[in-house]
């Protein structure tokens, strides 16, 4: 039977692929410390929860295919209270941020098209643009000068005849970067300049540890035909299986034919959008207190990299992700290795090898990226582990 080509291409989630290693691993009796996946353990507001107890609607019915009005009022209000003005048919609800994404990528891109983006990057970046046809054009970036790219001239370097739009995670999935208001500012002039959309994925924009304010492109005047905001509740609240994002555009046109794929696929779920716009409800204590202890997460993790010789990091100043270039020949091997035969005290490590966050060929092979989404303890134990690991696997090879 013949597939599809575009499917073809794609590969599967490097955060995922390794967990039949796992699985083995755990039963032969081991004990796998998860770094691999952003799948935080902080406790989601109990406000979800109720919300779900108290629906007393007799049917579950449809949504409209925008959204629930309770929801997107909570969306709207809480850009208002950053300065972001909206209305509520500037917002359309998806299924997690990942849809917002796949129905974008959709509406703007054609065969042969092509997107800028800064890589490293979150990887299902590639699935969703890689079934549209159209192809990433990277602009490659290093720990080194803290994975910053907002540069025009190696922006303006990658624009030509193919290009539709620009693609960032501010801050960086996986890199941990924050861009500063005139990097926003620089990026939006050069997207109106060339006549691009400029996609901003913010759904880590609570998570910033240096005291700044995190600016969104939506607070950004006079670009309001070339910005889209790709937002979610998952990371910001904790409530990844919600699965509710949503794509955020004041660009009538680009709305009207996100629309569309709104309505093919009718709804997100009823339930999960009323219980999601309680979350807006949650006070600032609640983010002072998350982002106080995502701190001390990384805190943690950093002091642990900073005792194993040879790797190169660059410090996160938000998000939950850590990229490290390890003193080996492949992140992806060694992986494997620590999964099938590596063990300390009946304990091993899972981290993301880091190769498919980039398109440049040849890059990332002896890169990893690290989610500080356990408690501290576990985390210290991990760093342990990943240094054992790595002594271990070399000695192998020699």
């Amino acid at each position: 039977m013949k597939f599809s080509a575009k499917m073809e291409r794609c590969g599967l989630s490097p955060m995922r692929k390794f967990a039949p290693y796992a699985l083995k691993a755990e039963e032969k009796g081991r004990k796998i410390y998860h770094l691999n996946i952003g799948q935080p353990d902080i406790e989601t507001p109990p406000v979800y929860f109720e919300a779900v107890k108290n629906f007393s609607q007799p049917v579950l019915a449809y949504a409209p295919s925008a959204g629930v009005p309770v929801l997107l009022d909570a969306i709207r209000d809480y850009y208002g209270s950053i300065g972001a003005s909206l209305t509520d048919d500037n917002i359309l609800i998806s299924t997690g941020g990942s849809e917002a994404l796949q129905m974008v990528m959709s509406a703007i891109l054609d065969e042969g098209d092509e997107i800028i983006i800064p890589e490293p990057f979150y990887p299902n970046y590639s699935t969703f643009i890689t079934l549209t046809g159209a192809s990433i054009r990277p602009i490659t970036t290093r720990p080194e000068e803290g994975y910053r790219f907002a540069v025009r001239e190696r922006v303006e370097a990658c624009i030509n005849e193919h290009t539709r739009a620009i693609l960032f995670t501010n801050p960086g999935n996986p890199t941990g970067t924050v861009m500063t208001a005139d990097e926003l500012k620089l990026m939006a002039e050069i997207a109106k300049e060339h006549d691009l959309f400029l996609i901003g994925d913010e759904v880590y924009r609570e998570f910033v540890y240096g005291g700044e304010p995190l600016m969104s492109l939506l607070q950004l005047e006079g670009y309001d035909e070339n910005v889209v905001v790709i937002d979610s509740v998952s990371k910001r609240f904790s409530a990844c299986g919600a699965r509710i994002g949503c794509v955020i555009t004041r660009n009538r046109e680009l709305y009207n034919q996100v629309m569309k794929w709104c309505q093919g696929r009718l709804c997100t779920s009823t339930l999960d959008q009323i219980a999601s716009a309680a979350l807006y409800s949650v006070g600032p204590e609640y983010f002072d207190a998350v982002r106080k202890e995502y701190k001390a997460r990384k805190d943690a993790l950093t002091e642990g990299l900073k005792k194993i010789p040879g790797i190169v990091y660059s410090e996160p100043k938000g998000a939950f992700y850590v990229m490290a270039a390890l003193p080996v020949d492949d992140a992806e091997k060694l992986q494997i290795w620590m999964l099938e035969e590596f063990e300390d005290q009946g304990e091993t490590l899972m981290f993301t090898p880091a190769e498919s966050f980039y398109r440049t060929p040849d890059t990332g092979k002896n890169e990893i990226r690290m989610a500080y989404v356990i408690n501290r303890k576990d985390i210290a134990r991990s760093m342990e582990l990943l240094a054992k690991g790595i002594e271990a696997y070399n000695n192998r090879q020699t």
